[in-house]
């Protein structure tokens, strides 16, 4: 009996586990009010008595696609080739309306023409701080190298695994303060702005080949290309600190995956998560689509992502994608629509956060779908290790 349980039991799991392929995904419910706090203070930071502080107010932030709605940057890890960049803005463009507003290009990079227009390239080729990392520096024309001056990202430039870039706009920050334009920021970088709105696009015309130049043993993160966004505060502190109080990302201000591949043994899937207290209180893990976009190892994919008016956010990847100065809606609703089959992700709804002396904004006991059904199968494997002992 127990046996016949156990099997029945094990064949429904994968259902509730396995991942499909899909050509869109869609984030729904996507902003809400909350806060996060950004980093007050930074004391010596190219020594070993390295400290950061948080601050003790809180940022608050509000409305659809919020926190997300802020200045972002936007970052590239290898093996990727990087041929188009462009963010667009919209007065009022709604998903699936073609007769909602159109798309204004913004920012734009070519590679073909050397072509870089309200883009700087940046790369963590700088000092090294002992709880705050590498600095931010320019990146040379290789994308990886340290420059002296904004240097354009030079065609067919290819990264390899667990190299990386970032692109800011050509906006310089302010003076670094709590309650400047840009607040904080680690001294002697080159800091700029992030792209912000309401409603935005990114788009993107790339390649994700193969890891061939580097192997498994010489690196973190063998063959697992990503392009992901960052609340620009973050890398304008610290990307990868070794002190939390350096970043305001444990705090929520904010990350979007938009093509991620998560791990080596699934190195063909492009995966999206949001890394925020959106439904969940694991900000490491965040709230990942149910589904994936194949990646394409020997061409080009183009696509992007849209934050939309309605708190809708869409990722796609189409081959008709054109990265051109204006869109209209009518394109781009035709593009995701060719992109194929469609996976939905509703987030929760989170009620305006208490006053608390926490970050904290969700407990996590507003699950979305995807977390239901893993709990579900967790819950069935503990069933199943007592029906069997």
């Amino acid at each position: 009996m127990r046996s016949a349980l156990l099997a029945l039991c094990l064949s429904a799991l994968p259902s509730v586990f396995a991942s499909s392929s899909y050509g869109a995904i869609e984030f729904n419910n996507l902003g809400f009010d909350g806060y996060y706090r950004q980093v007050a203070s930074i004391s010596n930071e190219d020594t070993s008595e390295c400290t950061c502080a948080l601050s003790t107010d809180k940022t608050a932030f509000s409305g659809k696609n919020a926190p997300l709605n802020e200045g972002l940057s936007v970052h590239f890890r290898g093996p990727l080739v990087l041929s188009q960049f462009g963010y667009y803005v919209s007065p009022s463009f709604t998903h699936g309306s073609d007769s909602s507003g159109d798309w204004s290009r913004l920012a734009y990079y070519d590679a073909d023409s050397s072509t870089a227009e309200n883009v700087t390239f940046l790369t963590n080729a700088g000092t090294n701080s002992s709880c705050l990392g590498k600095a931010l520096t320019y990146a040379g024309s290789d994308g990886i190298s340290s420059a002296q001056n904004p240097t354009v990202l030079a065609k067919d430039t290819k990264i390899v695994s667990d190299q990386e870039y970032t692109i800011f706009s050509d906006v310089k920050c302010g003076s670094s303060g709590v309650n400047n334009d840009c607040g904080v920021y680690r001294n002697g970088i080159p800091a700029f702005h992030g792209y912000d709105g309401d409603i935005k696009m990114f788009l993107f015309e790339f390649e994700m080949p193969k890891e061939t130049t580097v192997s498994k043993d010489e690196v973190s993160y063998f063959d697992m290309p990503a392009i992901w966004l960052l609340n620009a505060r973050i890398p304008r502190t610290s990307q990868y600190p070794d002190n939390g109080n350096c970043s305001c990302w444990n705090s929520g201000c904010g990350e979007f995956d938009i093509f991620e591949v998560m791990n080596t043994t699934e190195s063909s899937h492009l995966y999206s998560t949001i890394h925020d207290y959106q439904g969940t209180g694991d900000i490491e893990n965040g709230l990942q689509a149910d589904g994936y976009i194949p990646r394409d190892t020997t061409g080009s994919m183009k696509g992007g992502v849209v934050f939309d008016s309605t708190g809708t956010a869409v990722v796609f990847m189409s081959n008709s994608t054109s990265i051109t100065g204006n869109i209209t809606a009518s394109d781009l609703n035709s593009w995701i629509k060719e992109a194929g089959t469609v996976v939905t992700d509703t987030l929760s709804s989170v009620a305006p956060a208490a006053t608390s002396s926490t970050s904290k904004k969700s407990d996590g006991s507003s699950l979305s779908s995807k977390s239901f059904l893993s709990n579900i199968g967790f819950s069935v494997l503990s069933a199943l290790y007592y029906l069997t002992i």
